[in-house]
């Protein structure tokens, strides 16, 4: 890959893009023994190296461009697969509407954050703690809703069902956060 940096964090970027494909591909073979943990496994997988790829950045002095550019998308991808495969799955309008909220909020914030990089104003919309919290949840409540098998007396859906409402609520918070942020620039009366 000529001009692409390939560090360690990068790679690492790069395998859980490589990751999506088998995830789907787990997902769509016809029923067989442990699905639920082989999809739960490949999504965890792929959110813990989110966390592991900006953690050797830092340590390694490996930040790049190219990686600041690839982690949030490498991250949407995933979650957007996934909450798509999910209303596959379950048909029910209680997933389509949060799925709508969070994939529509994660194109819209992108597209910000994008426009107010080129007024030289991206400071202004930098990750924040709510996102931070709104993306745990999404996880989380993704991993329930993948496993949707009982496990004694707990039903994961049903968690998986709360978390996905909680980080409905997170992302819409998160995405008035950050537009309140950006305001000022996108009326104008604000120079970056």
């Amino acid at each position: 890959m000529v001009g692409i940096p390939l560090t360690i964090p990068n790679i690492i970027t790069l395998s859980r893009i490589v990751l999506i494909p088998v995830f789907v591909l787990a997902f769509i073979i016809p029923d067989y023994p442990y699905q639920h943990i082989v999809l739960v496994s490949i999504f965890f997988l792929a959110s813990i190296s989110d966390w592991i790829d900006g953690y050797l950045a830092r340590k390694l002095k490996q930040e790049s461009a190219f990686g600041a550019f690839l982690d949030p998308v490498a991250d949407k991808l995933m979650v957007t697969t996934a909450m798509v495969l999910l209303v596959y799955k379950y048909h029910d309008l209680y997933i389509v509407l949060p799925a709508l909220v969070i994939v529509g909020r994660e194109l819209a914030i992108s597209a910000l954050r994008e426009w107010m990089a080129n007024l030289g104003a991206q400071a202004k919309v930098k990750v924040h703690f709510i996102g931070k919290l709104k993306t745990v949840s999404q996880l989380w409540a993704i991993g329930f809703l993948l496993y949707d098998q009982p496990i004694g007396g707990f039903e994961p859906t049903v968690v998986g069902y709360i978390l996905l409402y909680i980080a409905t609520v997170l992302t819409l918070w998160s995405m008035v956060v950050y537009l309140m942020a950006a305001w000022p620039s996108m009326m104008g009366k604000e120079k970056p």
